[in-house]
């Protein structure tokens, strides 16, 4: 059985559960932890990312987020949930293949809708957009974001994380695939 990673990245559309996986894979790994990028970067800024944005901008945001992430490459055993720009930007998706394992969460646009409608004034990319310009958003910033997410190791379908049994199935699956060797809390 192969060692499991140090670290292991979420990448994925916002809305694709990074944060909720994380933090459920967490709750079931003894030793592990979950960190949220986006947390990280407004613990560091004393400020809501929504915020930083409307004060600085997307590119001091992604300057932010960068250092963020380097400083998350140093801890083992952790599960890093990405923004969903992450793998974007400089070098950063070259940066986690080297450093740990990279799992895009995919989710059908469907689904992303579903949960994007339903917390789009947190989503400083979204304030103000009707449910169609949503869509088109999906479809375009995916598109766009494409030739980046394909560089991630694996993929894991993340529909399937609406409930508590639904969570506790992809989980389940979850560490079959990535982390096969490691011990499971039962919750």
């Amino acid at each position: 059985m192969p060692p499991s990673p140090r670290q292991i990245f979420l990448i994925g559309f916002m809305g694709a559960g990074k944060t909720t996986l994380g933090r459920a894979l967490e709750a079931r790994l003894p030793g592990w932890r979950y960190i949220d990028l986006d947390e990280e970067i407004e613990r560091g800024a004393g400020m809501s990312v929504p915020k930083i944005f409307a004060l600085y901008g997307e590119k001091q945001f992604r300057r932010m987020e960068r250092r963020a992430l380097e400083g998350v490459l140093d801890r083992s055993r952790v599960i890093v949930g990405c923004g969903g720009g992450t793998p974007c930007f400089f070098d950063n998706m070259e940066l986690m293949n080297r450093s740990g394992m990279t799992v895009l969460l995919r989710a059908r646009n469907s689904t992303l809708l579903r949960r994007l409608l339903a917390a789009r004034d947190s989503r400083p990319k979204l304030r103000g957009f009707s449910p169609e310009e949503i869509e088109g958003y999906i479809v375009s910033a995916q598109a766009e974001r494409e030739p980046h997410y394909s560089l991630c190791r694996a993929t894991f379908p993340s529909d399937l994380l609406e409930n508590a049994a639904e969570i506790e199935a992809s989980c389940r699956l979850f560490l079959r695939r990535f982390l096969p060797g490691e011990t499971v809390r039962t919750l």
